[in-house]
């Protein structure tokens, strides 16, 4: 996924897993329950795509203010910030079960209140609430998982989340789709998503808090009665040791560190290793997000329409397209992410990335090359004050297409017996909308029909594809494992802030792109900087793949360099 840590595991983990998880399905109870949190984070991100074609149509003012729909839709991170950067403190402090407890809570409270939302403002409120829940689970799941795991399917688990993550999203187009003839369509699309939040909370009522956790709590008789759940008896004596050796090593770091944030951080960026590792990690972080993913997954509907498909029920249905190929995504990437290793899978998947953006660019700049010519008989057969009165104003308007209708924000009503030839250019309202619809025609408002829209969905999957085995989730993986140990939870956390704030920063701004430069324009403008992202993905980021975390500390203490930049050794230096 787009926006949460995913752990690699390889083949031989995966077969070990299912061996272990057989012999004590506790410990895959454990893991799912857990993974749910995984579950409504990418529900949530996915749901809002679809709801926000009915919440325009509920209220008039999001229909007209495309910047309303942006803050709808991005509220949702927004709360996921503060939720991510409390979260932490949270586990710290209350453990990882009561925050995950807590988390669902916040999630079922604001679902609730946009399902039953009077107003945009009230459903701007249940986003950020919700995305305050997203944010401390996005965290805390992955994390209970991996304290509550044994360590040899440790990878394989942490997965699962990641895997629920992706399916959260693909559940939630399909649910969307379910709702697309019921009565209150958005609210219950929005209203739904409370249901696994619930199902999560009851699971982990019954489930025990992180032995890690309860450890460092000096819960050591609580701790020791989970490891004995999790692991055979003659096991359980050696772990409950790699436990308390690994809180010491911890405390010690805490120690040298300092335990505040403000002291650790200090210490991060004063470190050369920490800073060259955070040049990688919030490089791959922020290319993750520029590369314009979640432009798709907030808004894959609204894009469809953009290419011509007026319906929304059909916009959804292609929508479900690129949701299931993101799901197929993240299981091809567990399988070759540790066989080709995290850079190279990444420089693969930017180029693929640039190389789809640019001809999305260019389909999307031909449909609207090609758009239908305006007929001024039949846009004013409607009345005069049903006719658009940008159109009417112009002096030269038969000139103009259906593309110059729709940014001068009215709509189109196609021809009934082809949609491609000459339509009306009407006032975007609904009544008029029903006296087009009454008349057997398709309304467009947000694309105009065009021969070539079906590529720009096929470009949509083959993007995906491209991105999600490898920038999908190589950049949380290589963040996992770049830093010093002593400084691996300020690194990461440093790093997946720049991953929040850039996508708060492309799902506040699409839209309005969109209207600036034009669609072309704006996938145009996420190829130039993937481009530029592919260059610094080149020359910063070392490969990790398989290395011991002293190793990686040694690359990035003389400044890691590419291959085509190494001086050749000599025969000499060779044999030394």
């Amino acid at each position: 996924m787009v926006e949460a840590g995913v752990a690699s595991a390889d083949q031989v983990e995966f077969t070990e897993c299912w061996k272990v998880t057989w012999k004590t399905p506790y410990i895959m109870r454990l893991a799912l329950s857990a993974g749910l949190g995984g579950l409504l984070f990418g529900y949530d991100t996915g749901v809002i795509s679809g709801a926000l074609l009915y919440i325009k149509d509920d209220f008039d003012g999001v229909e007209k203010s495309t910047i309303l729909q942006e803050v709808i839709v991005s509220m949702c991170v927004g709360g996921a910030i503060i939720g991510a950067a409390i979260g932490g403190y949270l586990s710290d402090r209350f453990g990882r079960k009561k925050t995950i407890l807590a988390s669902d809570i916040v999630f079922i409270i604001g679902a609730i209140i946009m399902a039953v939302a009077p107003a945009p403002w009230v459903i701007v409120v249940g986003r950020v609430l919700v995305g305050l829940g997203v944010g401390m689970t996005s965290m805390n799941s992955p994390l209970y998982i991996s304290e509550t795991s044994p360590a040899k399917i440790r990878g394989a688990l942490v997965s699962i989340n990641g895997f629920l993550l992706t399916f959260g999203q693909f559940l939630s187009y399909l649910i969307n789709l379910a709702f697309t003839k019921a009565p209150g369509t958005w609210r219950w699309m929005l209203g739904v998503c409370a249901l696994p939040a619930l199902l999560q909370f009851m699971l982990m009522l019954w489930l025990p808090e992180s032995p890690r956790w309860l450890y460092r709590e000096n819960k050591v008789e609580e701790a020791m009665a989970i490891l004995e759940k999790i692991y055979p008896a003659e096991e359980v004596e050696t772990e409950l040791n790699a436990l308390k050796e690994s809180v010491e090593v911890e405390k010690e770091m805490e120690a040298s560190t300092g335990k505040d944030t403000i002291s650790k951080l200090k210490g991060a960026l004063n470190d050369p290793v920490v800073r060259r590792g955070l040049y990688a990690g919030i490089t791959v972080q922020v290319a993750q997000q520029f590369a314009g993913i979640n432009t798709v997954m907030y808004y894959a509907p609204t894009i469809v329409q953009f290419a011509g498909f007026a319906s929304k029920s059909v916009a959804l249905a292609l929508s479900l397209v690129t949701t299931g190929l993101n799901a197929f995504g993240s299981i091809l990437s567990m399988l070759c992410v540790d066989r080709f290793g995290r850079r190279r899978m990444m420089i693969i998947s930017m180029i693929g990335i640039i190389s789809f953006l640019v001809a999305l660019a260019i389909v999307f700049q031909q449909a609207s090359t090609h758009a239908p010519t305006l007929s001024p008989v039949d846009s004013q057969s409607f009345g005069r004050n049903s006719t658009c009165q940008s159109y009417l104003s112009k002096v030269e308007n038969t000139k103009w297409t259906c593309m110059d209708c729709l940014k001068a924000k009215c709509a189109f009503c196609a021809n009934r017996a082809n949609e491609l030839h000459p339509g009306a250019c009407l006032a975007n309202s609904k009544d008029i909308r029903s006296e087009c619809s009454a008349q057997h025609r398709v309304w467009f408002k947000e694309g105009c029909p065009n021969k070539i829209g079906f590529l720009a969905v096929i470009l949509l999957g083959l993007y995906i594809i491209s991105y999600s085995p490898g920038m999908g989730t190589s950049p949380w993986i290589v963040n996992s494992e770049i830093y010093p140990l002593r400084f691996r939870g300020t690194g990461g956390g440093i790093a997946a802030v720049s991953n929040w704030i850039a996508n708060l920063i492309i799902s506040l701004t699409f839209l309005s792109m969109t209207e600036a430069f034009t669609v072309a324009g704006a996938f145009l403008f996420f190829a130039g900087v993937s481009f530029l992202g592919l260059i610094a993905i080149y020359f910063l980021v070392p490969e990790t793949k398989g290395l011991p975390i002293e190793e990686v500390e040694k690359k990035l203490q003389v400044g890691f360099r590419p291959s085509i930049f190494m001086r050749k050794k000599s025969k000499a230096e060779e044999f030394a």
